[in-house]
């Protein structure tokens, strides 16, 4: 065992390897009796590995936040002039859904983990408060005034959240930018 942890460590793509192993983990034990060392050792890789990636063990299921939120942001920024504040939000989503789209069985498996975890509900819902306020500074970099940016920001994000459980539930979904434009429909439709 020592053999082959030593010759992880000198494997490519540790953190890959450090996110499936705590999907993995995380599946089979839980979340709360999965630690950032049990990750390591399944990984092939030292706990300081870890955390040279990873703030904690939870980040693992959160690392790409960022970068879905600065996709989200940009969007809205490159998004045609014409277009209402609502849907250039929109637009948005569904760029930083196109990031999601080539790694569904991850979300799959993400979703379902962090819906058995209070803690881990409540990281998710930090996370998407940050992009509807990333999402509301786009808009207002845009010309975009209160509260329409607010308002269409909000609106975004829930049409995303939305989305998202949509096409992580469906046996044979569409594409996610296809779950957007179905939930913003239906959106509209309340109106």
């Amino acid at each position: 065992m020592a053999t082959l942890m030593a010759m992880g460590r000198w494997e490519p793509d540790a953190k890959g390897r450090m996110i499936r192993a705590a999907l993995d983990l995380f599946t089979e034990r839980g979340f709360e009796q999965t630690t950032a060392g049990d990750i390591a050792a399944s990984a092939g890789v030292t706990e300081r590995t870890f955390f040279r990636h990873f703030a904690d063990k939870r980040e693992v299921l959160f690392d790409g936040s960022a970068t879905l939120q600065h996709t989200v942001h940009d969007a809205i920024l490159a998004a045609p002039g014409e277009l209402t504040a609502l849907e250039a939000a929109l637009a948005g989503m569904a760029a930083g859904g196109g990031l999601l789209q080539e790694r569904r069985e991850f979300a799959v498996r993400r979703a379902r983990i962090v819906a058995a975890d209070p803690s881990l509900q409540e990281r998710e819902l930090l996370k998407l408060a940050a992009m509807t306020e990333s999402t509301a500074e786009a808009l207002r970099s845009r010309g975009v005034a209160e509260p329409a940016a607010s308002l269409a920001a909000h609106s975004a994000v829930s049409v995303f959240h939305v989305a998202f459980a949509s096409w992580i539930t469906a046996e044979d979904p569409p594409g996610f930018d296809v779950c957007i434009g179905r939930t913003a429909t239906s959106l509209r439709a309340l109106i």
